[in-house]
């Protein structure tokens, strides 16, 4: 069977759809499945044991124990959506059409691979006792006595996680030392002249800021770093990143990236027949920079699916959908409010509208006159215009852009 005559079965009343991993990109798969009219059984397969819940609060209202959780507000029933939940995914076998799980294989007509990323463990500080991460709702349930009991806190890696976490125990009066490797916050997604007046943020915010610092070891109650220097820890959060959660695919056939993401399509459809991928577990092509993507963000989560289901329920044989978004995100840290669109990346020119050293400011990227990616700081509306205008590839006047008392959507040439 051809590839395309699988995908167009799929969508034939009675086919199977089963999702693998119960996070946003899976859950907006359903939803979406089912916004578009497929009547199928569709099987929603979730490693943890809870409802299915959203990610970003974890590390604002549910740590800081201003809410109990995050579940998603959707009637699974009523939209006809089997879950199994607290059930692992562990291989798959695609000769078969089925995936492999301790309660015996489930067998699916079309699959959605959306089991996630996973976060980096700090080599040598797997159980060591008060050593955290921060990825799951039991992270954040574990974490919240921390905050509580304003103990002392030491959180390796200064990127988007690391912020928010620092933010929040800060927050809750606990003294935060933060260890970042680079020289710089956010060393890994932004160059360094835009990154660097963010160091100053968790020096106003009370907590320590150790760059170009590397973890020797952790102990209990202490981290010891690579120059000698001991760091008192009742706790350590370690942010370092995180990759595609796809071991489980190894010998599947399936083809991955060398990042370990599922190497999609530009409709999110995999190597392997009848399979899809999407959200932070799938790279794909993106034609508007050129380049294969891989994003790990909430926004990317929720648009993705929408792609899935489109070209899952498609029966007619034409042309299916594109996925190539204008990737975007935000972070609330240090009392701001900071939001990305693009992907800067093969920028040639930087663009200050504003003064890093005041509460709001923005940078944008050009490529050959034309916006391609836009940080706001505090600017709100910079960001939404912005967006709109790397949509369009509008080609801006820089001289504008500079100056931010005039609309960047009033910069165009």
């Amino acid at each position: 069977m051809s590839e395309q005559t699988g995908q167009q079965q799929a969508a034939r009343p009675g086919r199977r759809v089963v999702i693998a991993g119960a996070g946003m990109a899976g859950v907006q798969t359903a939803v979406a499945l089912r916004e578009q009219g497929f009547t199928g059984p569709v099987t929603l397969i979730g490693a943890e044991p809870h409802q299915p819940y959203d990610r970003p609060p974890l590390s604002k209202a549910v740590l800081l124990g201003k809410a109990e959780d995050s579940a998603f507000d959707i009637d699974f029933e009523a939209l006809g959506i089997t879950l199994r939940l607290g059930l692992d995914v562990t291989a798959l076998r695609a000769a078969d059409h089925e995936l492999d799980t301790p309660d015996g294989p489930v067998p699916y007509d079309a699959l959605v691979v959306a089991t996630g990323a996973e976060p980096m463990v700090l080599p040598g500080s797997e159980g060591v006792p008060g050593v955290h991460l921060l990825r799951t709702l039991d992270d954040a349930a574990r974490l919240r006595p921390v905050l509580e009991r304003q103990h002392d806190v030491v959180v390796v890696g200064a990127g988007w996680i690391g912020a928010e976490f620092a933010t929040a125990a800060r927050a809750a009066g606990c003294a935060v030392t933060v260890v970042e490797a680079a020289d710089r916050p956010l060393a890994g997604a932004l160059p360094a002249e835009v990154a660097a007046p963010m160091a100053g943020w968790y020096t106003e915010s009370g907590a320590v800021l150790l760059t170009g610092a590397r973890v020797a070891r952790v102990e209990p109650g202490r981290v010891a770093l690579a120059d000698g220097r001991t760091l008192p820890a009742d706790a350590v959060v370690v942010g370092i990143g995180a990759r595609p959660a796809t071991g489980w695919l190894a010998g599947s056939g399936i083809a991955l990236g060398p990042d370990g993401s599922v190497t999609a399509d530009a409709s999110l459809r995999t190597s392997l027949p009848d399979v899809y991928a999407v959200g932070d577990c799938a790279s794909f092509p993106s034609a508007r920079y050129g380049e294969r993507l891989l994003v790990h963000h909430w926004d990317n989560a929720l648009q993705g699916p929408r792609t899935v289901a489109a070209a899952v329920v498609r029966e007619d044989g034409g042309q299916p959908p594109v996925y190539d978004p204008v990737p975007y995100f935000w972070s609330e840290q240090f009392g701001r409010f900071v939001q990305y669109a693009g992907h800067h990346t093969g920028a040639d020119a930087l663009v200050w509208r504003g003064d890093p050293a005041d509460p709001a400011w923005s940078v944008c990227w050009l490529r050959a006159g034309a916006l391609v990616a836009v940080l706001a700081v505090g600017r709100p509306r910079d960001l939404a215009q912005g967006r709109k205008l790397v949509e369009s590839g509008a080609e801006l006047d820089p001289e504008r852009v500079a100056d931010p008392s005039v609309p960047l959507k009033s910069a165009t040439l």
